[in-house]
């Protein structure tokens, strides 16, 4: 199975390389691929998009079949004139010279031809949905990515060639604007956060081009995070058929508010397969507002890489409470977090006055105030045997654009032919002392530690997930402290673990190489042995 994002596109080699296989590998057997929902079906639900003044006659809490039928039937009466298609046609690369003529030769002839079709003009469908009588748009930033035009569709047939008024590539947003020279129906964004699991919801949009469709689920799950998503994108779980062509399109609830923008589904064919994703209304809304207002989004950045504190790292660090967040990597000496003294492996319980649960929530709350802005911070720091409360005070910085570009490192694939005498423990593990030569291939210069070959795919291990999802171990990590010891090879590796039960609780520090940022960065696995 794999997440992907549910866009139409043409045949087009750009497209099908990356959003049509675009895909995350989940351990050995599960394959998750996400397709961007450029045909966006309109997920709406929270409070009404008001198409118009008028509200549902009918409660969704009434039980009788024709009572519910007769609500999803006014609901997308009210909703429909508000929902668009969205038509782009990509921009053409030059590949060939102008006045280039055909080569004689039959290799040069199929290189020829093989360069024209690379230059034919990439198509792609997608769902909107207007948000204001004026004529602004909220949909998928994948729809309109790198589109040279954009023609958005109404449901009265009117079609108008749109503009981009802003994107945020955290959230996969984009806000467009059409001049219709004349009030627009359109829908009002509800609370997100009252979404409840096992309620109705209807999506709408143009799944691969049908325009006007409407599709009935449920909300399957609220606050889900997917493996490539972003610190930003907490999504809407739902059961309503999602497929290409979709995206951008709103979830409506039985009230005939928006509470979600669609944008991912997960599934095995790339087509639908009863799980799909819509951002949370209440996320789209901060966004667009800062978009129309300023151009872009502008979010606190503290400069760090953060883990949840679990019951396991709480147990061996003596905590009384498993909460907070523990900084994995300090980005920049120069960020706020650097300025603030923070160093890697310092636990944040608090900021701004108040307790902070897990990681996502202190990136969140982060990311909610606004740059400049000067906070407290309260954060423990392991000294010796004993865990010491220190306070700061930070003036968060704005949140820099993100590099998301995805490089593999042809090092890191496969382990070099110089690893000596991997050994094997009970926890699943295939592991190698740390060598020069896998200290270049790997990035891990001037480290001590054991290097991980090979996951068993059968043992518990290999289903140990970091906070964001992740595999918590992967070929080339190097684990270099295990329950507060540091570990400097195999021998003083083994001699930890030989000391484990079932029953307790283990936390480690690995380093794993980001091909994204070219650096090694802090993971804190944690888990309990089986």
């Amino acid at each position: 199975m794999r997440l992907c994002y549910s866009c139409n596109h043409s045949n087009n080699k750009r497209h099908l390389g990356f959003r049509e296989n675009f895909m995350f590998h989940f351990g050995q057997r599960l394959r998750l691929g996400i397709h961007v929902t450029g045909l966006a079906i309109l997920l709406l639900v929270a409070a009404p998009f008001a198409v118009s003044s008028q509200t549902p006659s009918k409660s969704a809490s009434t039980i009788s079949p024709q009572t519910l039928s007769d609500s999803f039937a006014e609901i997308t009466r009210l909703v429909e004139p508000a929902v668009v298609s969205i038509d782009t046609k990509g921009k053409m690369p030059e590949i060939t010279a102008k006045g280039e003529n055909p080569p004689s030769d039959s290799g040069d002839i199929m290189d020829f031809f093989r360069r024209q079709m690379q230059r034919r003009p990439v198509y792609a469908v997608g769902s909107g949905f207007i948000v204001d009588k004026s004529g602004y748009i909220l949909t998928n930033q994948h729809v309109v990515d790198d589109a040279a035009r954009i023609t958005v569709k109404l449901d009265s047939g009117e079609e108008f060639q749109a503009k981009v008024v802003g994107i945020d590539d955290e959230t996969d947003l984009a806000v467009l604007k059409i001049d219709a020279g004349h009030d627009l129906p359109f829908v009002k964004l509800g609370n997100s956060d009252q979404a409840r699991v096992g309620e109705w919801v209807l999506a709408l949009g143009s799944p691969f081009g049908l325009t006007r469709t409407v599709t009935a689920g449920i909300v399957s799950q609220t606050n889900r995070e997917t493996p490539q998503g972003t610190a930003f994108q907490r999504f809407i779980q739902t059961d309503a058929a999602i497929n290409k062509g979709n995206s951008g399109g709103p979830l409506i609830n039985m009230n005939g508010e928006v509470i979600g923008v669609n944008s991912q589904i997960a599934t095995s064919t790339g087509d639908y397969n009863g799980v799909g994703f819509a951002l949370p209304s209440n996320e789209a809304s901060n966004v667009y507002q800062q978009i129309v207002k300023s151009g872009k989004v502008r979010r606190g950045y503290l400069g760090v890489g953060l883990e949840s504190v679990k019951p396991e790292f709480a147990k061996v660090y003596g905590l009384t409470d498993p909460s907070g967040a523990i900084v994995t990597e300090l980005r920049d000496k120069l960020s706020p977090a650097g300025r603030a003294g923070l160093q890697v492996g310092d636990i944040i319980v608090e900021f701004g006055g108040k307790k902070v649960d897990n990681a996502q929530d202190l990136i969140t709350r982060v990311s909610s105030a606004s740059p400049d802005n000067a906070l407290s911070m309260v954060y423990m720091r392991e000294t010796g045997s004993n865990l010491e409360k220190r306070t700061a005070e930070i003036r968060l910085a704005e949140r820099p654009i993100q590099n998301t570009t995805s490089e593999l490192n042809p090092d890191r694939r496969k382990l070099g032919p110089e690893v000596v005498r991997p050994g094997s423990n009970p926890l699943g593990l295939t592991l190698s002392d740390l060598t020069p030569t896998l200290a270049s291939s790997y990035k891990l210069e001037g480290q001590r530690g054991v290097v991980v070959k090979e996951v068993n795919p059968e043992s518990y291990i290999a289903d140990v997930k970091v906070s964001n999802g992740a595999e918590a171990f992967s070929e080339g990590d190097l684990i270099r402290r295990i329950n507060r010891v540091t570990v400097t090879d195999l021998k003083a590796f083994n001699a930890v673990v030989s000391r484990l039960k079932a029953g307790d609780a283990v936390v480690m520090e690995v380093l794993s190489y980001s091909p994204s940022g070219r650096t090694t960065q802090l993971k804190i696995v944690q888990f309990t042995v089986q």
